[in-house]
C-alpha cells in the first residue's frame, strides 16, 4: 500500500482544560500519513482516482477550527473517524501536537494509528 500524507497541517483551534484556554486559540499541528492505492491515479492521471489530499486538509481544517474539544484524545479520534469514514482511507497514522502546552518542550501530542473496522459476520 501506498502512503500519502500530510506534514505539520497547521490549524487553530479551541482546546484545553483550563479556564483561559477556553479563551484563546492555540495551533495545532497534524501530521497524517493515509494508506492508499495510487497505481489507479498514476494510470489515468485522474483527481478522481487520487486521495485528494487539499480535500483532507480542507476537511480538518474546518472541523477542528470550529471544534471547541478539551482533550486532544477526543479530537485525535474524531479526526480519525473523518479521515477513515469520509475520504475512504483504509489505514491511518496521525500525529497531533499541541506546542507550547509544557513550557519545556517543543511540543506534546499523540500518536495514532488507526484502521477500517470491518464488520464481523458472527455479529461478536
Amino acid at each position: 500500500m501506498d502512503i500519502v500524507f500530510i506534514e505539520d497541517l497547521r490549524i487553530d483551534a479551541i482546546i484545553g482544560i483550563y479556564d483561559w484556554e477556553r479563551q484563546v486559540h492555540q495551533t495545532l499541528s497534524l501530521d497524517l500519513e493515509m494508506a492508499w492505492d495510487n497505481r489507479a491515479a498514476a494510470a489515468s492521471d485522474n483527481i478522481e482516482d487520487a486521495l485528494n489530499y487539499k480535500s483532507v486538509a480542507d476537511r480538518l481544517i474546518q472541523f477542528i477550527s470550529g471544534s471547541e474539544f478539551q482533550l486532544l484524545e477526543a479530537m485525535a479520534e474524531q479526526v480519525c473517524d473523518i479521515v477513515l469514514t469520509e475520504f475512504a482511507v483504509e489505514w491511518l497514522r496521525l500525529r497531533l501536537r499541541k506546542p507550547g502546552a509544557v513550557p519545556q518542550a517543543k511540543a506534546v501530542g499523540l500518536l495514532l494509528e488507526r484502521g477500517r473496522r470491518t464488520p464481523d459476520p458472527a455479529g461478536v
